[in-house]
């Protein structure tokens, strides 16, 4: 089975990060990898809050957050394991991930969290 393929942070692009975190699902997906501190497998993050994601959907998911290069997914046994690119693109990007995160977390001035939105304290503080 071939490893999947992940784009140098110098070919990472904003619109590329803008499209992959547009989707409130995605955005759950990507904070929750990058807040817990270690490798998420796939199965670990199918639950956000009470809503299971279905596995076709998930891969889906995961699939464009590595391609727009803000993930790096390895395979382990039967298992992929994902890690978080967070530092390196806030190092190309600053702030960029942390303004859309908070976008989520915040609704008419006020803080607003559903079981599909990301909250901004998952992240780690520039």
């Amino acid at each position: 089975m071939r490893s999947p393929s992940h784009p140098a942070m110098a070919d990472v692009r904003p619109e590329a990060i803008l499209h992959a975190l547009s989707d409130p699902c995605r955005a759950a997906i990507f904070a929750k990898i990058t807040g817990e501190g270690f490798v998420e497998t796939c199965s670990a993050v199918s639950a956000l809050g009470r809503r299971v994601i279905p596995k076709s959907s998930l891969s889906n998911h995961l699939r464009v957050l590595r391609e727009a290069g803000l993930i790096r997914c390895e395979r382990r046994g039967v298992e992929m394991q994902n890690h978080s690119r967070f530092a390196e693109v806030e190092a190309r990007f600053p702030g960029l991930l942390h303004a859309i995160i908070a976008a989520y977390a915040h609704d008419d001035g006020g803080p607003h969290e559903t079981a599909a939105e990301p909250r901004a304290a998952a992240l780690p503080r520039p």
